[in-house]
C-alpha cells in the first residue's frame, strides 16, 4: 500500500517539478538574450533624410544570391545618396522579427524602396533585372 501511495506522488509531483525547473530555465534564457532596442535605432538614425532600401534575404535562397551580385554590381554608384540596409530573415534578432512583421515580408529576396520622407515607394518581391534595379535606385529621392 506504502509503494503504491509513493508511486502515485512521484507521478503526479515529477511532472510538476519538471514543469517549474524548464519553465524558470527558459524565462531566465528569454531575459538574458532580447536585443536591445538600440539595433533599430542605429539604421534609422543613419536613414535620416536619405532614401533608402531595406532588401531582406537569405543564404539559401539562390534569387536572394543573384540579386546580392546585381547590388554590388550597381549600387556602388549610389552609396552615397540612398542607404542600403541588408536584413537577414534568419538571424532571429528582436529587430529583424520587427521589420519583417512591419513590411508583411513573405518571400525573400523582397526589397522595399523607401524615399527621404520614409514613405514606401516601391516593393519588389523575387529578383529584377539589373536595368529594372537601377531605374527603382534612380527613382529614389
Amino acid at each position: 500500500m506504502k509503494k503504491n501511495i509513493i508511486i502515485a506522488a512521484l507521478v503526479l509531483l515529477v511532472p510538476l517539478v519538471a514543469f517549474w525547473v524548464l519553465n524558470k530555465t527558459n524565462s531566465t534564457t528569454a531575459k538574458t538574450t532580447v536585443t536591445p532596442p538600440a539595433a533599430e535605432e542605429q539604421v534609422n538614425e543613419v536613414a535620416i533624410g536619405k532614401p533608402q532600401v531595406l532588401k531582406f534575404t537569405s543564404t539559401m535562397c539562390l534569387d536572394c544570391q543573384t540579386m546580392n551580385k546585381l547590388f554590388k554590381e550597381v549600387f556602388p554608384k549610389y552609396q552615397d545618396k540612398i542607404v542600403l540596409t541588408e536584413i537577414s530573415v534568419q538571424d532571429g534578432k528582436a529587430f529583424t522579427n520587427q521589420q519583417i512583421k512591419k513590411y508583411n515580408i513573405t518571400l525573400v529576396p523582397t526589397m522595399i524602396f523607401i524615399d527621404s520622407n520614409n514613405n514606401v515607394v516601391n516593393r519588389v518581391q523575387g529578383a529584377i533585372e539589373k536595368d529594372v534595379l537601377e531605374n527603382y535606385l534612380k527613382g529614389l529621392k
